[in-house]
């Protein structure tokens, strides 16, 4: 049996994210919810619709890829363990931090571009 998925509805979860998450995180452990991310951040920065693109994924579907940024602000001190995306009311997406580094407070970090992918159906 066939499947497919319009591009637009891939997208419209995408957008979702880019057009609401207004902060990016990185915590020291998997947030469950906006209020735990926030409790759990070591790190927090501003995101804008501009630090996201919505483009076709690396194997067929859709992704979302999140800008880089730099000289991040460290507030607490604590090993990285997750990025987490929210909005003024909800945890929007998670991801491995993937280097395990152990972040100190007054310093500051590059959190590199990562993306999200929603691949075809199978």
């Amino acid at each position: 049996m066939a499947k497919l998925l319009h591009p637009d509805v891939l997208d419209k979860g995408l957008e979702e994210i880019k057009n609401n998450a207004n902060q990016e995180l990185v915590c020291n452990a998997m947030p469950v919810s906006r209020a735990d991310a926030l409790a759990k951040a070591l790190a927090a920065t501003a995101m804008a619709s501009g630090d996201f693109v919505i483009a076709n994924g690396d194997a067929g579907g859709r992704k979302i890829t999140m800008a880089a940024k730099s000289g991040v602000s460290v507030t607490a001190t604590g090993a990285a363990s997750t990025c987490a995306l929210i909005d003024g009311t909800r945890l929007l997406a998670v991801t491995d931090e993937t280097t395990g580094q152990t972040l100190t407070a007054g310093n500051t970090v590059n959190i590199p571009t990562w993306k999200i992918t929603f691949n075809d159906p199978s």
